[in-house]
């Protein structure tokens, strides 16, 4: 068998949760980091990026990208090659858009193509989602498309989630960041009941309408009881964009995984007017936003070997 001496992998920003799906569901977008790793000789580990946001990326071993990439070769019980990794940027950092899991899925997707395919897909997946603690990113970043995640006695069943057409996602992304910590230390322990029966319900109807785009269960679905409240206060505008958004067609506002970017769904038709709003909404309280309809991505990670 031929040795691989170079890889580049591109893979899909993502947007989990979509209100009631939380940690369990999750879309992949049409935007994308890329990364290529290229076996060195001389030994080491060079590491080189390019992108808005370069300078906010470690580059020596406590690189995530590194790291994933390492934890394969420790899996398969192999050595791994010293490598030089050039990263292109086109995910920005830390904005709830499934960042650190572009990184685990490039660096596993990688290191299974230079050590020779010695893991599955469904291995590379099992991987990827013990090193992030759920499935939720790197699941649709791996695979493409709307995906929810269940756990089962023999690991995890994942189930494509069909996405009519006509819903566009956009997104509104902030100048500011907020970490996936932060946002996970305002939430409770524990939920009732009424909150827990209410989530269910609605990632059901979410589930339907996504499928058949039907507005009006949209419009309902997106709610949500088990974290936007806790959330919505360490996103300054929250409110005056979600009334902004809706106002101009959209069915509904969700914050974006752990945030501060939000998630609108709206139809083709609307999409644009939604974009608009969202943005000058934001721009009100001083905020400057990346406003983006976006489309599914439905190829998940793409690898190209070089010999």
């Amino acid at each position: 068998m031929s040795v691989v001496s170079s890889v580049t992998v591109t893979v899909p920003a993502t947007t989990a949760n979509l209100g009631p799906g939380f940690d369990c569901i999750g879309a992949a977008l049409t935007l994308y980091n890329k990364v290529k790793f290229t076996r060195l000789d001389a030994g080491g580990l060079i590491i080189q990026v390019t992108g808005k946001e370069a300078e906010g990326v470690n580059t020596d071993e406590s690189n995530l990208l590194y790291q994933a990439f390492v934890k394969l070769y420790q899996h398969i019980e192999q050595i791994p090659p010293s490598v030089k990794i050039e990263i292109d940027l086109g995910v920005p950092l830390a904005r709830g858009l499934g960042s650190s899991a572009t990184a685990i899925v490039g660096g596993l997707v990688a290191a299974n193509q230079l050590a020779g395919e010695p893991l599955s897909q469904l291995q590379v997946m099992e991987l990827a989602i013990a090193m992030e603690g759920h499935p939720d990113n790197v699941v649709p970043a791996l695979l493409g498309g709307c995906r929810l995640a269940a756990t089962s006695a023999e690991g995890w069943e994942i189930c494509d989630v069909p996405w009519d057409e006509n819903v566009v996602p956009v997104v509104a992304i902030p100048d500011f960041e907020l970490s996936t910590q932060e946002a996970r230390r305002v939430l409770p322990t524990e939920f009732s009941r009424a909150d827990a029966i209410f989530n269910t319900a609605h990632l059901g109807l979410l589930l339907r309408g996504l499928a058949t785009g039907k507005g009006e269960w949209l419009k309902t679905a997106l709610q949500d009881k088990l974290h936007q409240p806790y959330r919505q206060a360490l996103i300054p505008g929250y409110d005056a964009v979600n009334q902004a958004a809706v106002a101009a067609g959209a069915y509904g506002m969700v914050i974006s995984g752990a945030g501060p970017t939000l998630l609108a769904l709206a139809d083709a038709q609307h999409s644009p007017a939604v974009a608009a709003a969202m943005q000058t909404a934001w721009q009100t309280v001083g905020i400057t936003a990346d406003v983006r309809s976006l489309s599914l991505d439905n190829q998940g990670a793409k690898s190209l070997n070089e010999g």
